[in-house]
């Protein structure tokens, strides 16, 4: 058996990355592992109008850690470290993992096919093909009702 003591989950907060959190504490979970959720801030942005106005990074931090907080507080009986960073998403990723070690990186996936992958690229893509360590995406949501099973009831199949 593999030995999974760190899972990492970055997260954009989308539908899919709520997929994969799932299955990241789930892991978590049954491996007794600690799970550190990334968020990537992208790099700032400035605004023109009257003059060149810088974006406030602070408030976006803020916005990510909260946003983060919330996310962690549905991992049941997990210890979760929470990290926001700013950067390319894919360097992050890989230096993070890199940084805590983890064992696993348990990602989602938009799934971009053709043009649309090619123009926007894909973070996932990019990290299964660097990572130091193995990396698990999730595709697409689990269907309504499917949760993911404790492990009491997973010992009796």
């Amino acid at each position: 058996m593999l030995p999974i003591h760190t899972i990492l989950h970055p997260t954009d907060f989308s539908d899919r990355s709520w997929s994969a959190l799932q299955l990241a504490c789930s892991l978590a979970r049954d491996y007794h592992a600690r799970l550190v959720l990334l968020h990537v801030l992208p790099l700032p942005v400035v605004a023109f109008g009257e003059g060149v106005v810088p974006a406030d990074p602070e408030e976006f931090i803020r916005d990510a850690q909260s946003r983060l907080d919330g996310v962690a507080s549905q991992c049941d009986r997990v210890e979760v470290e929470k990290q926001v960073e700013s950067g390319d998403p894919v360097e992050v990723i890989l230096g993070v993992a890199q940084e805590r070690p983890a064992d696993l990186i348990v990602m989602g996936t938009h799934g971009r096919t053709g043009l649309r992958r090619l123009i926007m690229g894909s973070v996932a893509e990019q990290v299964v093909r660097r990572a130091s360590c193995p990396v698990l995406t999730v595709t697409a949501p689990f269907p309504a009702g499917v949760t993911i099973a404790e492990p009491a009831l997973l010992a009796g199949v």
